[in-house]
């Protein structure tokens, strides 16, 4: 694996993984079992309130190409194929929606000690395109994330990025949604034997003024047991804990209060997630 700044999407990702990966309010059931042929079959379930969503997904490997099929409860055919390293440092991807005839894209994937590239285009007449490209070092990466849309001639997605990274400390700052967006974001290990870590996400919108800060944290009681928190400026709390019951299955229970309203329900959601 080619060591270095990574792609756009990594910057921020120690905190946004921190802070939001893993919470939930509804109730969602995974099955996973793998045939003979190495084929993984996974089913999945989630009640979102009175509705009842299921999908059906089906993942094959075969040398460097990997192949994900899933079927949803509407019917839809979500394929993607992906090509791992058909050159050094090269990954490329298609991927579409039956029957969304304009869901077609094909994306590559470019990884270098100094760079990380990725470009996509939508496969129809008039196609929407995406660039993001990250230049830097493990320490240090700059980064932007533009994205055209031929039909329109407009930008959909004009943003920028800065990542700070040591063996403990993962700071980001990005400007979003064509400047009117500025997040600075923090990770911090404190101690890597427990996965106790701390973090923050500030994010100030311009056109209306309004800042939000999200503060979290996580420890692991025991190694195979994780405890996660978070707050925000705007009164919601929320708790999660995860227990990995079995190799590779978790239970995870999660749960949101908003305090300025303590009268009212918490929100609990439930995930089971079991595997071969």
């Amino acid at each position: 694996m080619v060591k270095g700044p990574g792609l756009y999407s990594d910057i921020g990702k120690k905190a946004r993984d921190l802070l939001y990966r893993d919470y939930q309010s509804d109730h969602k059931f995974t099955v996973a079992t793998y045939a003979s042929n190495g084929v993984a079959i996974t089913s999945s379930g989630t009640k979102k309130g009175d509705l009842f969503l299921a999908d059906v997904s089906t993942k094959l490997v075969n040398k460097n190409v990997t192949t994900d099929v899933k079927v949803d409860s509407s019917s839809n055919v979500f394929t993607t194929v992906t090509v791992d390293e058909p050159a050094p440092g090269v990954k490329a991807i298609l991927s579409f929606v039956i029957p969304d005839q304009k869901s077609g894209k094909v994306e590559v994937q470019y990884l270098h000690e100094l760079a990380g590239i990725s470009t996509s285009i939508g496969l129809t007449a008039r196609p929407v395109v995406n660039f993001s490209g990250v230049v830097g070092t493990n320490l240090v990466a700059f980064g932007t994330d533009v994205e055209f849309d031929t039909s329109s001639g407009l930008f959909n997605k004009v943003n920028a990025g800065l990542n700070f990274t040591t063996s403990d400390l993962v700071a980001a700052l990005t400007l979003n949604n064509k400047g009117d967006g500025l997040t600075a974001s923090y990770y911090h290990t404190v101690n890597p034997l427990t996965s106790t870590a701390v973090g923050a996400e500030l994010t100030h919108t311009f056109s209306t003024n309004e800042n939000k800060l999200t503060i979290g944290t996580s420890h692991a009681l025991d190694p195979l047991t994780l405890i996660k928190a978070r707050v925000n400026n705007f009164g919601r709390a929320s708790a999660l804990i995860q227990h990995e019951w079995r190799p590779k299955s978790l239970f995870t229970i999660s749960g949101e209060v908003d305090t300025r309203a303590i009268e009212k329900s918490a929100k609990i959601g439930l995930a089971l997630a079991l595997k071969p």
